[in-house]
């Protein structure tokens, strides 16, 4: 769930923790009340959320002759929801205005208010056709997976439990969303499953248009961050909703964890779609300000990859048969190694492994990986 979303703190030349304390990234700012207009017909509001780098997540409102769409409703439980029907009506709205919902990606601050507003408004939910979320491999993992929605909380806890506790690709430990973080979410409402997954009901493909806000909208599947990452582009006015694929001053986190081979190959290819893009106005991002430059943005991110990939280059001399966790170590600040720092060097590691650069061997279950040449 949520420790799918954290961004690591790269390490800097030359920095340590003990520097002076930089100020607040923008994605890091405490959700405030306000409600702004940032493109005709789309009210930006921000829901509050307390996740590891973000402060807030960015609701959008799109009004029609219809009632209104939001994207990314913020995350599961009745403190979120409440903020959620707050926002709402700050903009002038109550939750059976809402008729379709919007969700960039399955992590649990976008997705969570969705399932909530299918059934109090009968709002349709549109993510792209790949989305899945954590839950949906939990299930996929149990034997009685057809009924796991109906087993009791305690029984679903457990198939999270055993589900996060198999090692990780790279021979590391798994950590998971804890006990605690997950009944926070659950919240008040008994009668809600647990593991009750969100089924879009529109899901969409790379290049089809909605119509939202009286204007079409074209989806752009932009895998990276997750897999099943939706942008939605209007060309009418060149606003492009980016959610977490290109955010104004953080990168997302790259999880090594993804089905496919290289995430980061992927992502590269989204951002310079994005870099590609003519005619923008405004991009409009999960987290942190709305901003124009979406092309510089795209290649800035670009190139910050590529030097994570050159310091992997230069310590695979200090490491000449290094684990995930000593690249690790030269990648991310010391208060960010753990399980996510481990995941997002393993994706670096294993696209310099897909452009035949490193190579890799097991030692009991363990990835060792070296330089070729």
């Amino acid at each position: 769930m949520s420790h799918e979303h954290h961004h690591p703190t790269p390490a800097t030349n030359g920095s340590t923790d003990q520097d002076a304390p930089r100020p607040p990234k923008q994605e890091q700012e405490e959700a405030t009340t306000d409600v702004t207009e940032v493109a005709p017909g789309v009210l930006r509001t921000q829901l509050p959320i307390s996740l590891p780098g973000l402060g807030h997540v960015n609701c959008y409102v799109m009004e029609d002759e219809r009632g209104i769409a939001v994207v990314d409703p913020g995350l599961p439980g009745p403190a979120a929801w409440d903020a959620l029907v707050d926002r709402l009506g700050r903009a002038g709205y109550g939750v059976t205005d809402v008729h379709t919902v919007v969700v960039t990606h399955s992590h649990p601050d976008h997705y969570g208010g969705a399932q909530r507003l299918r059934h109090e408004s009968g709002a349709e939910i549109v993510t792209h056709e790949s989305f899945r979320t954590l839950f949906d491999s939990v299930a996929d993992d149990s034997e009685d997976s057809a009924d796991l929605s109906v087993n009791s909380f305690d029984e679903q806890i457990e198939a999270i439990e055993r589900y996060m506790s198999r090692p990780s690709p790279w021979g590391g430990r798994r950590a998971g969303p804890n006990r605690e973080f997950i009944e926070r979410l659950h919240g008040e409402r008994p009668d809600v499953p647990l593991l009750e997954p969100l089924r879009p009901t529109m899901p969409v493909v790379e290049g089809q248009t909605i119509r939202l806000a009286r204007r079409e909208w074209v989806a752009m599947h932009t895998p990276g961050h997750t897999y099943d990452h939706l942008c939605l582009f209007d060309p009418e006015h060149g606003v492009v909703f980016t959610g977490d694929h290109v955010l104004p001053t953080i990168t997302p986190h790259i999880s090594g964890m993804a089905p496919e081979a290289d995430p980061l190959a992927l992502f590269f290819a989204s951002l310079e779609r994005m870099a590609a893009m003519s005619d923008v106005t405004v991009a409009l991002p999960a987290h942190g300000h709305p901003f124009t430059d979406l092309r510089g943005r795209s290649e800035h991110i670009i190139e910050h990859h590529g030097e994570r990939l050159d310091i992997i280059r230069q310590a695979s001399e200090q490491f000449p048969d290094g684990t995930v966790s000593d690249f690790m170590r030269v990648l991310f600040r010391e208060r960010s190694w753990g399980e996510m720092a481990e995941s997002e060097t393993y994706a670096h590691l294993e696209h310099l492994r897909e452009l035949g650069e490193f190579s890799r061997s097991f030692d009991d279950g363990m990835a060792h990986y070296r330089a070729i040449g």
